[in-house]
């Protein structure tokens, strides 16, 4: 067994593909139009799906707006360095609602941050695990 992808609804598809592509530099695997069901399906990720697990952006037509609810959490990403990351991500108007620094209440050295996407989810940027 192993992951697929995780699924997030959006209201503004070209605006969420620009955030992940752009300024999370995820790459585009793949979207599909189904008129009958007024959707569509995006799917982008940093490798391909037969490797990696995907995030799926579902755009319904005719919804104006979602509530995240108080059960969502965030997405996880690592990153190589935490700091770099968040300076990129603000250079290219991300919004970076925490910045890069030592987890709290933790000694295990983990340097993190959070960024929120075009709808409001929270996307948490974390240093590599350490070997200690």
């Amino acid at each position: 067994m192993r992951l697929l992808h995780t699924m997030l609804r959006v209201v503004d598809l070209e605006k969420s593909i620009n955030f992940y592509t752009e300024i999370l530099g995820m790459k585009l695997l793949r979207r599909k139009d189904y008129p009958e069901g007024k959707f569509t399906l995006a799917f982008l990720g940093y490798g391909d799906e037969a490797n990696h697990t995907a995030l799926e952006l579902t755009h319904n037509w005719d919804t104006d707006s979602y509530e995240l609810g108080n059960a969502y959490g965030h997405i996880a990403i690592e990153v190589d360095d935490v700091y770099q990351a968040c300076e990129a991500i603000k250079a290219k108007g991300g919004d970076v609602v925490r910045d890069a620094g030592p987890m709290k209440n933790s000694t295990s050295g983990t340097i993190l941050a959070f960024v929120k996407d075009p709808d409001g989810y929270m996307i948490e940027l974390l240093s590599p695990k350490r070997g200690d």
